[in-house]
C-alpha cells in the first residue's frame, strides 16, 4: 500500500513542479518567480526524499538536507540584492 502512496506523490510533486516551471516562464514580475523557483527547491527536496524512502537509502536525505539549505541562502542573498542592490556588505 505505501508503494501506491509513494507513486501518487510522485506524481502530484512532479504536476507542482512542472506548474512551477510555467509560473517562472509566464511570471510578469521578478518576485513571482523568485516564489516560484523556491517553491520549485521545496518540492524537489520532497522529490528527493520520497526517493529515498522508495529505495531504502538515508544518502538521498542528506543531498536534500544540502539542497534545503542551498535554496534558503539563495532565496535570502536574492531578496537582500532586491532590497539593497548589493548583496556582501
Amino acid at each position: 500500500m505505501i508503494e501506491y502512496a509513494i507513486s501518487f506523490a510522485f506524481v502530484c510533486f512532479g504536476a507542482a513542479i512542472m506548474m512551477c516551471l510555467w509560473r517562472i516562464i509566464t511570471a510578469d514580475g521578478v518576485g513571482t518567480r523568485v516564489l516560484a523557483l523556491d517553491t520549485m527547491v521545496i518540492n524537489t527536496i520532497a522529490l528527493m526524499i520520497l526517493y529515498g524512502l522508495r529505495l531504502g537509502t538515508e544518502i538521498f536525505f542528506e543531498a536534500a538536507m544540502i539542497i534545503a539549505m542551498l535554496g534558503f541562502v539563495s532565496t535570502v542573498a536574492y531578496a537582500r540584492f532586491m532590497l539593497r542592490g548589493n548583496i556582501i556588505e
